[in-house]
């Protein structure tokens, strides 16, 4: 697989194709800013980083596509904060830990037999998520 830095638009592509989604030119490049950049954007930070360089995109398009891909589990939507949805691509299980001093979420690596199951005592699991609040490692010097 290729580094997040240098993801390719063939890449991108070829991920959307496998999950069955068209690869429009603004779903392309909404799927490679959440995968290059990792900083579980909102639909704000999305349309602010893109809509420079796609004069079409509209805040309606990001949410569509936000949409699609979380439908396609593609990408995840972190209910982390009460004000907004934050997004993540989906590569492997892993909890978020939400800074209470500077408000940025790390990705923070855990282990639980429960990111694996697909059923909870008769309960079907299709998603897992650990949120956890601290205060970061930058914070905390």
């Amino acid at each position: 697989m290729e580094e997040y830095s240098e993801i390719s638009m063939n890449f991108i592509k070829e991920i959307l194709l496998e999950h069955e989604v068209k690869p429009s030119l603004h779903r392309i490049n909404v799927l490679k800013y959440i995968i290059e950049n990792k900083n579980h954007p909102s639909v704000d930070v999305i349309y602010r980083a893109l809509v420079n360089t796609i004069p079409t995109l509209s805040k309606t398009t990001v949410y569509n596509t936000l949409k699609l891909l979380t439908e396609k589990r593609i990408i995840s939507v972190l209910h982390i904060d009460e004000t907004e949805l934050r997004y993540d691509y989906i590569i492997n299980p892993h909890a978020h830990l939400v800074c209470i001093k500077c408000g940025k979420i790390y990705d923070v690596e855990f282990s639980s037999g429960y990111f694996s199951k697909k059923s909870i005592k008769g309960h079907e699991v299709l998603e897992a998520q650990v949120n956890l609040k601290g205060i970061c490692s930058k914070c905390n010097k």
